[in-house]
């Protein structure tokens, strides 16, 4: 498994992070330990970075993997383990409370130390503010990630579906350098290679983690907007490059996005130990500049300018 530095953490993690929103299933008995052999086998697969969030499963998936920490301690240590807060849903704490995101300093503290909690862990390696609260206070966020770092509840802080300016604002007010920038890229959605997000990431030497790389490819995108024609297209373009390098779509469309100098790292959210074994594959490809605008051309229907 090929590695990149993220921030000042101890150790470097894994460039394909194991995304752990589906690790609970239906909730069942059964379920529930293809979401612990999920996290084993990526573990076995090299992967040391795992991403939560306080939502994912409504704390389930948090519980799920702390089981896991508690049955094999060992794990911790050769853990990145990240997570994430800030969405409230509707009806929490009352039922006719509508849903919102919240950076206030009470929220995300209680978050942090719920998610502590279910996750059998002292300290998160790296939290991130989960989706933009439009009334956050820059300055309470930074003294909250400064109480947070000082009370060793937090090694290193960073963002999730932020706008460069966003990124920028809070960062100008807080003394935790913001390591990562958690945002959706995909074929469908490229808007990070062209909104400055990619750019900034270079710039601030800010590592960008990619949900939902492979939308489009094996399942339909977040708000999907293409025609049938355009997914022909794509798929089109696949199957030739798929032939190429000898390798499945779905792990070509992975190193299409690793290709990038930002050092983009997908987050696989398979609970298949097989294809979470399988996506590794993709650091191996040389892929090639030329195929990468190759299928930018079959997404946009038209050569660039």
């Amino acid at each position: 498994m090929k590695t990149i530095q993220i921030g000042h953490l101890n150790q470097p993690s894994s460039r394909l992070i194991y995304g752990c929103m589906r690790i609970n299933g239906d909730n069942s008995a059964d379920a529930i330990e293809q979401g612990k052999n999920a996290i084993r086998a990526a573990v076995d697969a090299g992967y040391n970075h795992f991403d939560h969030a306080d939502i994912y499963g409504n704390g389930e998936c948090e519980r799920i993997f702390g089981e896991v920490i508690k049955e094999s301690p060992e794990l911790r240590d050769q853990l990145i383990i990240t997570s994430k807060a800030g969405i409230r849903f509707a009806g929490t704490p009352t039922a006719d409370d509508v849903g919102r995101y919240d950076f206030s300093k009470e929220y995300i503290t209680a978050q942090v130390e719920a998610s502590l909690q279910r996750l059998n862990i002292d300290a998160l390696d790296l939290f991130l503010l989960h989706r933009p609260d439009y009334l956050f206070d820059p300055q309470v966020v930074a003294e909250t990630f400064e109480q947070l770092k000082r009370q060793g509840k937090v090694k290193q802080f960073g963002v999730s579906n932020f706008s460069p300016s966003q990124v920028s604002m809070l960062q100008s007010f807080s003394t935790e350098k913001l390591a990562v920038n958690q945002v959706e890229i995909n074929i469908h959605n490229i808007s990070a290679f062209e909104n400055g997000t990619l750019d900034q990431c270079l710039e601030k030497h800010m590592v960008p983690m990619a949900w939902c790389p492979i939308a489009t490819v094996v399942y339909e995108a977040w708000g999907n907007t293409f025609d049938q024609d355009t997914v022909n297209r794509i798929h089109q373009e696949l199957d030739r490059q798929a032939q190429f390098y000898n390798e499945e779509k779905w792990i070509v469309i992975l190193a299409w996005l690793m290709i990038h100098p930002a050092n983009i790292c997908p987050i696989v959210g398979s609970t298949n130990p097989e294809r979470i074994k399988a996506a590794t594959r993709a650091l191996d490809i040389k892929y090639r500049r030329e195929d990468w605008y190759r299928l930018l051309q079959a997404r946009n229907g038209q050569p660039v300018p």
